[in-house]
């Protein structure tokens, strides 16, 4: 494939560089902010070799590439973009009130669009980007770990052999450096110094914290987790800029860096940590009861409403959570249950693809499926039941039918950043998270067929 080829079409159907604001990309989708969308051709767009889908939400053109390819396709992408064209101008993109067909990204975009983001949201998807280049560690480590777990427990022999705990260590290599990496990402992201935010989260964590007594109390290494991590780096980094301004430039370099560790280093030890503290405790201990009294009842309610809150920009808060939950018990119980959305979509869209007489749409739905089963599931979302109306409440109910399931065993998975069939290899109880699944997908599949959907006009291009 080649992704230079990806890009060069791209910038040219985006506007070239002249209408391109800022570019930045996540797990799956390249992110375009532009100067204006009056005149993009979005199914040219789609029709990129390699391109699964686009979207605009909240005023930013989002093409859907997939895990990996995304990298590849942005990594030359950039190299093609001027980098004088970022800027944090309002983008002025319209919408249209036309119902949305199949395929037509940019109608869609009535259906889903947002009014100019929140500072909530905005502040979210900032935390967010701190964790987005630590997933492929997550999923490296958290494949090792799963993959190691189910090998030991078909042959309990190979527990204690030198390559069996090698790569323990190497599963266990994210979460033992995670605070380290937190802290780097978290200053970067506030315009702070990377290596400080790692200097600081390295304070809060060192070991010899617990040979320390404070207050009529010991230290407590790590307390606080990611949490406690991201108030002391963003601190740091906040600070930084501040001096930076009072500073005389011929002194900044050492006095700069040392008042920043020590002021932050202390602020971190006597108030940042034990707040962190608290709240690390809310977090993993409120999601752990809540799904473990509400059982059935919470995964239902979770898998069913989590799509709607991504079309709303909510579940960049939930990254954090995730980070934190695997920091603090070795998985996330969450993330199973969120996943149980996407497989909704997939019995939901099966169901479309029977039951339609459109070719147009069967056809969209065939190429969108192997990569929703993978966990990408944008181009069934937004090509195919969104746009329908009932089937996508319908795969929402699906959702949440495979979210009760998931709920009710507890599922853990020692990784985030992957959904789908892929996701069941990191889980902690595999046949399990496949019965979910295929609860999901017959779920969707089946309440899609009841309700119905109207049927769109077939179309050729």
């Amino acid at each position: 494939m080649n992704y230079n080829e990806i890009a060069s079409q791209i910038l040219k159907l985006a506007g070239n560089k002249e209408n391109i604001l800022e570019a930045s990309h996540c797990m799956t989708r390249l992110r375009l902010h532009l100067k204006s969308y009056n005149d993009i051709d979005i199914n040219a767009i789609k029709g990129i070799a390699g391109v699964l889908g686009v979207n605009v939400s909240e005023n930013e053109l989002q093409i859907i590439l997939g895990p990996g390819r995304v990298t590849n396709v942005y990594d030359e992408f950039m190299p093609l973009l001027n980098p004088a064209a970022e800027s944090g101008a309002d983008s002025t993109a319209e919408s249209s009130d036309i119902k949305p067909a199949i395929g037509d990204y940019k109608t869609l975009q009535a259906k889903i669009k947002q009014k100019n983001a929140t500072p909530f949201k905005l502040m979210t998807k900032r935390i967010a980007s701190i964790f987005l280049p630590l997933i492929p560690g997550f999923i490296a480590c958290g494949l090792i770990t799963g993959l190691l777990n189910i090998a030991i427990k078909v042959n309990p022999a190979i527990a204690n052999t030198p390559v069996t705990q090698l790569l323990a260590i190497m599963g266990n290599a994210v979460f033992f450096s995670l605070n380290i990496f937190v802290g780097i990402n978290a200053a970067k992201e506030f315009n702070g110094s990377p290596i400080m935010g790692g200097i600081l989260a390295t304070v809060i964590s060192h070991p010899m914290l617990a040979n320390i007594h404070l207050l009529d109390s010991s230290l407590v290494p790590g307390r606080g987790g990611i949490i406690a991590v991201l108030l002391v780096a963003i601190l740091g980094a906040l600070l930084e800029n501040q001096l930076k301004k009072y500073i005389p430039e011929m002194f900044t370099l050492f006095l700069t860096p040392l008042i920043v560790l020590l002021l932050g280093g202390f602020a971190a030890i006597l108030v940042l940590q034990p707040l962190g503290g608290v709240i690390a405790d809310v977090i993993g201990s409120g999601a752990t009861e809540a799904v473990e009294k509400g059982g059935p009842l919470t995964g239902f309610i979770l898998g069913g409403v989590w799509l709607p809150l991504v079309m709303l920009g909510i579940h960049q808060a939930l990254t954090p959570i995730h980070a934190q939950l695997l920091s603090q018990y070795g998985v996330t119980i969450l993330l199973p249950i969120l996943a149980m959305a996407g497989a909704g979509q997939i019995g939901a869209s099966l169901a479309v693809y029977f039951k339609s007489k459109n070719h147009f749409l069967k056809k969209t739905i065939l190429s969108s499926l192997p990569v929703g089963l993978m966990g990408v599931g944008e181009p069934l979302i937004y090509g195919v039941t969104l746009p329908l109306g009932k089937p996508f409440i319908c795969a929402c109910a699906g959702g949440a039918f495979g979210g009760a399931v998931q709920a009710t065993f507890m599922v853990g998975a020692s990784a985030m950043g992957i959904s789908g069939l892929p996701l069941a290899a990191v889980t902690d109880n595999i046949p399990i998270y496949i019965i979910g699944l295929i609860t999901a997908y017959i779920a969707g599949f089946i309440i899609t067929w009841v309700v119905g959907f109207d049927d769109p006009e077939e179309r050729t291009d």
